[in-house]
């Protein structure tokens, strides 16, 4: 007997719907999948078999073949592992043909029960755009789920409950999980001592999404400072929430049970990350950190210390805010909008700008140390910034600092202002702002262009540098609650383009 089930499959970020067809023909007792099935498909065989017997079934010795339609592209995953099992009770009689109408997922174990997948949320999208309005997942995706309105969910632990939900003797999910929506995870600006420069330029980079590096002696409060920064910047849109955490999701990062991620996602990978950990890569592409970090903060700490090949991977995700990887298999496109915040010693040593430890580089190591990030890398980072040591009676101070609450208040007005500035483009920041845009919203007097022509010249700043510091003082003049560019948002926005000249590069 011939039966069929729908199922989805991830490819991407996006999910596709599989059909699931199971037959039993002529021939001695074999299992056989066929469709393009990757090897955890092909491996499902024995955990289906075994997860059918022990959920009090039969699995008679019979020629079984499944299909997975249509077979033009790779399937992979154990989502496919319910509807199969469920498949072959239909064809052999032990379930009615007639219950199989709503689509399932989930992987398998060896006593029956469902285990929760990768890409729920993802799956959830596909079938409302495809106008099919319920699923059956596994219990731990059940707030995954839920996160797409209009959506019936069957949120099921074994496979006895699955036929359940097929039936229909089974009431969808109703419960929502609207997701955290706190900042109570993340560091304090108040916890960070003195380095009130730094602070600044930090707020400047939250409110108009600039890329920033950091650089300074080892302990000067770099790292503290990058990890404040998720905590000044406002929560996700409904829709960034959405697409947040599906790729969550597919990257196999989303916590079970939980809902929408409404958090800016903060992302720091270790220096020594291949260029496929950072931009995505595999014989099948997957996400990698930077799509992690869409929507948040990618931090990369000791910045000089990665490869140069992954330094240089991050040029196309900077400019464009998504990677297409190309591999054998095919060409996948994934979001990449994330804000960089970067932190480097200043030297091998460290201590080249510190006033009380003297640098022991030469002066070719000084000038060398950099070159890995000069040119292309460098023109894409908005705010350079110098972080110094803390005066030790700072340290035992008691601290006036503003908290990370009081600086988000700006930051938020700021983004409100850019959000109108930008009302019907696909603009969302003043650091994406099209060449045009920079030319409409940026506008500069006669003393303003006299300062950047001369700036211009002694710096040897290339085009896309002169745009990011209009950029720069257009955000600086948000913060200020000001209409237009003055001189003073000018010289603050160069005063964070420095860096080249330091090192020669």
């Amino acid at each position: 007997m011939l039966s069929r089930a729908t199922s989805l499959v991830i490819h991407g970020i996006e999910a596709h719907l599989v059909d699931v067809e199971v037959d039993i023909v002529k021939g001695l007792p074999n299992f056989t999948i066929v469709g393009l099935p990757d090897s955890i498909i092909r491996e499902s065989k024995d955990r289906i078999r075994s997860a059918i017997e022990n959920s009090g079934f039969e699995f008679p010795p019979k020629n079984f073949i499944v299909n997975l339609a249509p077979a033009g592209y790779r399937k992979e995953g154990a989502n496919l592992d319910l509807p199969i099992a469920v498949s072959i009770l239909v064809a052999t009689g032990q379930v009615e043909s007639t219950q199989l109408t709503i689509p399932m997922v989930g992987e398998l174990s060896l006593d029956g029960r469902v285990r929760p997948i990768k890409g729920v949320i993802a799956m959830a999208i596909a079938l409302y755009h495809a106008g099919i309005k319920e699923i059956i997942v596994p219990y731990e995706n059940r707030n995954e789920a839920t996160a797409i309105e209009g959506i019936k969910v069957y949120p099921v632990k074994d496979i006895a409950q699955a036929i359940e939900a097929c039936n229909g003797s089974m009431q969808p999910y109703t419960e929502h999980v609207s997701g955290d929506s706190s900042w109570n995870g993340y560091l304090d600006m108040a916890s960070v001592m003195g380095q009130e420069t730094a602070k600044r330029a930090m707020e400047i980079a939250a409110a108009g999404r600039h890329n920033i590096l950091m650089y300074g002696p080892p302990g000067s409060g770099k790292t503290m400072l990058a990890r404040c920064v998720p905590g000044i910047l406002p929560p996700l849109t409904k829709e960034q929430a959405i697409m947040t955490t599906m790729i969550h999701s597919v990257g196999g990062v989303l916590a079970h049970g939980q809902g929408l991620v409404y958090m800016p996602p903060f992302r720091a990978p270790h220096h020594t990350s291949s260029d496929a950990a950072l931009v995505g890569g595999g014989k099948i592409p997957n996400v990698g950190e930077v799509s992690l970090a869409h929507n948040g903060v990618l931090f990369l700490d000791e910045f000089v210390e990665f490869r140069n090949d992954v330094i240089q991977a991050l040029r196309q995700p900077l400019e464009d805010c998504q990677i297409t990887i190309s591999r054998a298999l095919g060409t996948m496109t994934f979001p990449a909008d994330f804000m960089l915040v970067a932190s480097s010693n200043p030297c091998q040593c460290g201590y080249l700008f510190d006033p009380e430890i003297p640098c022991k580089c030469t002066t070719g190591k000084i000038r060398n140390y950099f070159s890995k990030i000069a040119g292309p890398i460098l023109d894409r980072i908005d705010i350079e910034v110098l972080v110094g040591r803390v005066p030790y009676k700072d340290l035992l101070g008691k601290s006036n600092a503003e908290s990370s609450a009081r600086v988000r208040e700006r930051v938020v007005k700021a983004r409100e202002k850019q959000r109108q500035r930008f009302s019907g483009r696909t603009t969302t920041c003043n650091a994406r702002m099209t060449s045009d845009e920079v030319k409409e919203f940026c506008a500069i007097n006669g003393e303003c262009e006299s300062i950047l022509e001369l700036a211009i010249k002694r710096m040897n700043l290339s085009a896309r540098s002169f745009f990011r510091i209009l950029k720069v003082a257009r955000t600086i003049t948000d913060l200020d609650d000001a209409e237009s560019i003055e001189k003073r948002h000018i010289l603050e926005a160069l005063s964070y383009k420095n860096l080249q000249r330091y090192y020669e590069i």
